[in-house]
């Protein structure tokens, strides 16, 4: 029997004015899924994005998670039903050291309301908990380091470990690998890599190397509608995609 997927969009129209920005969009992610949604710039991806976490309301169409209707719910109340997303810079306290960022996203975790942060700072039990959000990036080392001398990929990394924390169902990836050197862009390839089979992820990535390494799927938009679906071996080879988006260079 064929799991359900964790994320089914089906028929998301959304317009502004004349534009239409997405065009009858649907889409699984199936669980333990890299998905990865492609397009040239305009394409319509982050709108996209927006529809599924909740800052855009579509025109029509409805967003499921789990097989729950989250089409008429809050961004916060998405995110309690198990929806993540990484590298909204809110998300991270520029102020604070990586390690006071990670014990904030513990008490999150616990679902303990916020306490006075001086002591929730010093709490032992919080210490270890925020300790394996960085060690699972990679940033045990930095724990110390506020946020803002974090290098940008250092940075990247600390969203996506926060993020992580809440154990969602769904991750959200917008363009991770955006502004990092190689050595940074690897290692967030093998990060993410790493993730796969433990949470569902929807990839947006215009490093087309990473995608093809990385995503089990492919979606590919152009000028807000979807073009072609597939495997990597599928759109790597369909001529329309080739001339579309990827270019006939090959």
């Amino acid at each position: 029997m064929m799991a359900d997927p964790v994320l089914d969009l089906r028929g998301l129209n959304k317009s502004f004015g004349a534009l239409t920005a997405t065009n009858n969009i649907s889409l699984t992610v199936m669980p333990g899924e890299i998905h990865a949604l492609i397009g040239p710039n305009g394409a319509g991806k982050t709108t996209l994005i927006q529809q599924i976490y909740g800052a855009l309301k579509p025109d029509s169409g409805q967003v499921f998670l789990n097989r729950r209707d989250l089409t008429g719910l809050s961004v916060p109340e998405r995110i309690r039903a198990g929806i993540g997303r990484s590298f909204q810079i809110s998300n991270v306290l520029m102020d604070f050291t990586a390690l006071e960022n990670g014990i904030i996203a513990e008490q999150a975790r616990l679902g303990q309301s916020f306490r006075f942060l001086r002591p929730a700072f010093s709490d032992p039990s919080l210490i270890k908990g925020a300790s394996a959000i960085l060690d699972r990036v990679g940033l045990l080392d930095r724990a110390r380091q506020p946020v803002g001398d974090l290098a940008h990929g250092d940075r990247r990394m600390l969203e996506l470990a926060l993020a992580l924390a809440a154990s969602p169902s769904l991750l959200l990836l917008d363009e991770p690998m955006a502004g990092a050197g190689p050595d940074e862009g690897q290692r967030m390839t093998e990060i993410i890599e790493s993730l796969r089979g433990t949470v569902a992820i929807l990839l947006i990535e215009h490093d087309m190397d990473a995608v093809f390494r990385l995503a089990d799927r492919l979606t590919v938009l152009v000028e807000g509608s979807v073009i072609a679906a597939g495997t990597v071996a599928e759109i790597s080879q369909n001529q329309v995609v080739k001339t579309a988006y990827l270019g006939d260079g090959d």
